[in-house]
């Protein structure tokens, strides 16, 4: 029998026993409802039911951090559950160990697992303990406090163990929580004190590199970028920020750039007992501006009391150029790349191609230039087969220069689903979540990439962790407002949807999809005046499908016609929409049509059929076998059935 590493966890239902004798039905259907809960949260941490064990679940991870992080997930949906039920509480004890096991047939034997099942029953109701292996394993890379039980004699193990209990966030009594974790933080845009008012960008690219720097250390939950921004403009004080974003710490400063001097002053706050905790001011050499940033990620971790390894402190030193005019073109190219017109992309691709003309080896001025291509592509303001070269190109050699930036493993996740290569993307993207785990596009990428293979589960945990980092911004509310949406979630959608467009009310993707929510739940005339309003905003036609879709759901198939007629004739110079066009065919019930054009998009490797399986505006194909063919060479899978919960209407 072979032998490998592997995390094992126990589970079992506190007071079963007792429960059967008195209820034996009742027993039952906690069983069962227990293992619908944990099938979908197992499979998002790449675990595996190895087998039922009476009243508990014997699983096998590949790593300790995901069997912690499961175990941690599974006791909050729990929490969540007897919250909301209020009867009949279901009360999980969870005990996880690392070493060697033997796998025999389905089945893993081993010391391993006998220590696994004694660690277990350590844990109170509601609780999760880890043996010292694990703890080794994991002590740096979770953002929760492990507290030491001390060695404990377990049966059938000679010699006593050091067992850790990991003191979930729900179970912090609410005297001694104080408001939002203090290891939540948000960095505030940088005040720009220079005399000359176009180094604005130097304040705000400063900005950005800086949360880039303080995402690196781990066990900090840092806000992104996209939500802290609007206090740029919108000024409020530290303990509305705090409420706002639900942090327990912020970041603000003011930055002033003269000459090659730089003077950048920082100060930590705790919003909630509204008193400093750190403060520092730096003047300095420009040329320095490199070494600031990492120090003061460092001194933001001793203030939190976060004990730093080597390998973490090395990683707070990320590659990059010391060419300061390049630096500089970075950041300027930034500044235009979050502009949403052909005009400022443009003029961001030259400041990029203008600071690898300088430094041909900067990985983040590839990684931005991938980027800017990217962007065009999704606006189809750029030639397919062009953008996808170029952007592929560039991901791919910011990559090679710099294997330790999780953005360039983000950028070749992108890479690899525009081949259908899913394993490869979802490797990429973990990589990347290892290298920053703050980083919410990461999470939001990953979100769809498990839900287009089927994980509905695990793609909707993925995006909560997303909104949770970036809490105030249009993309993510959208986002989770489309993945709600394909999981045919369609109260929650519609929430999250709302939540978008009162940060953007103009938001394309979102009034889009609000429509389809809408039509979904039976306001079909209000959904087609939300995605008729949609149509009226930039973006890509290949949406149009969803209007013509809903048109049929209200018997307005001439309407529908009409959509497939322009989309047919495009004018001079656009390309036709082939997905779409399938998808006017599919709803007008041509399945010969619908399915000549889905291979046509197959052809070009339209990216849109990665949401072929569950894509609305298809379900009526589904059971056809050319489109199952065609999800099969793509690598795709449907989703469960009881995955996709509420109407189809």
């Amino acid at each position: 029998m072979a032998r490998r590493l592997a995390a094992i966890m126990f589970t079992d239902i506190a007071g079963y026993t007792a429960l059967a004798q008195a209820d034996e039905s009742g027993a039952l259907r906690l069983l069962q409802e227990q293992e619908r809960l944990f099938r979908p949260l197992i499979e998002a941490h790449r675990g595996r039911k190895v087998k039922s064990m009476g009243d508990g679940l014997l699983i096998e991870f590949p790593d300790a951090l995901d069997a912690v992080e499961c175990g941690v997930d599974l006791q909050r949906h729990v929490h969540e559950r007897n919250a909301r039920m209020g009867t009949q509480p279901l009360q999980l004890r969870v005990g996880i160990h690392l070493g060697d096991v033997q796998r025999r047939g389905t089945d893993v034997l081993g010391d391993t697992v006998n220590i696994a099942s004694r660690v277990e029953p350590l844990a109170e109701p509601g609780g999760l303990c880890l043996s010292a292996q694990v703890f080794d394993q994991v002590h740096n890379k979770v953002p929760y406090q492990l507290e030491k039980l001390g060695p404990q004699s377990l049966k059938g193990v000679q010699e006593p163990i050091d067992v850790y209990r990991v003191v979930l966030p729900w179970t912090v009594p609410e005297a001694t929580a104080g408001g939002p974790p203090p290891l939540r933080l948000a960095v505030l845009p940088l005040t720009n004190m220079s005399p000359d008012p176009t180094d604005e960008y130097f304040a705000d690219g400063l900005t950005e590199e800086l949360i880039s720097s303080i995402s690196r250390v781990r066990n900090l939950n840092v806000i992104s970028r996209t939500s802290v921004m609007q206090y740029k403009t919108r000024p409020k004080r530290a303990a509305e920020i705090g409420r706002e974003l639900d942090v327990g710490t912020i970041l603000e400063g003011s930055v002033r750039k003269a000459g090659n001097k730089v003077r950048i002053a920082v100060q930590l706050i705790d919003p909630v007992a509204d008193k400093h905790l750190w403060a520092e001011n730096y003047d300095r050499n420009l040329d320095d501006i490199f070494a600031i940033q990492s120090e003061i990620a460092e001194k933001v971790a001793a203030a939190l009391k976060i004990r730093l390894m080597e390998d973490q402190r090395a990683n707070l030193h990320p590659k990059g150029t010391r060419d300061l005019d390049a630096y500089a073109l970075l950041l300027k190219g930034r500044y235009y790349l979050r502009r949403w017109d052909a005009a400022s992309k443009q003029t961001a691709i030259r400041y990029f191609e203008q600071a690898l003309a300088i430094d041909p080896g900067y990985a983040a001025a590839y990684a931005a230039l991938a980027g800017a291509y990217g962007g065009l592509l999704g606006m189809e303001l750029i030639d397919p087969a062009t953008g996808s070269r170029r952007f592929e190109e560039y991901a791919e050699r910011a990559l090679q220069l710099d294997e330790t930036a999780a953005e360039c493993h983000e950028l070749e996740a992108a890479v690899l689903s525009n081949r259908w290569d899913w394993d490869g993307a979802e490797r990429e993207l973990r990589r990347a979540l290892d290298l920053n785990p703050n980083l919410a596009s990461a999470h939001g990428r990953l979100a769809m990439l498990l839900m287009v293979r089927g994980n509905v589960g695990g793609g909707l945990q993925e995006v909560e962790k997303a909104l949770s980092l970036d809490p105030a911004s249009v993309g993510a509310a959208g986002r989770a407002g489309m993945a709600y949406l394909a999981a045919r979630r369609y109260e929650r959608a519609i929430e999250l949807l709302r939540n978008a467009l009162e940060l953007d009310r103009m938001d394309f993707y979102s009034l889009h999809n609000l429509g389809l929510a809408h039509v979904q739940v039976g306001e079909v005339e209000k959904g087609i005046e939300e995605l008729e309003r949609a149509r009226k905003q930039p973006g890509p036609r290949r949406q149009d499908a969803c209007l013509a879709y809903a048109y049929c759901k209200a018997g307005k198939t001439e309407e529908a016609r009409r959509l497939l007629n322009e989309l047919l004739h495009p004018a001079e110079g656009e390309p036709i929409p082939s997905a779409a066009v399938a998808g006017v065919y599919g709803v007008l019930g041509e399945r010969d049509k619908a399915v000549e054009w889905l291979e046509r998009a197959y052809a070009e490797r339209d990216q849109s059929l990665q949401f072929l399986p569950l894509d609305l505006v298809f379900d009526d194909l589904q059971d056809d076998p050319r489109v199952q063919s065609l999800v099969r060479r793509m690598n795709l899978a449907r989703a469960p059935p009881d995955q996709l919960r509420g109407s189809r209407a």
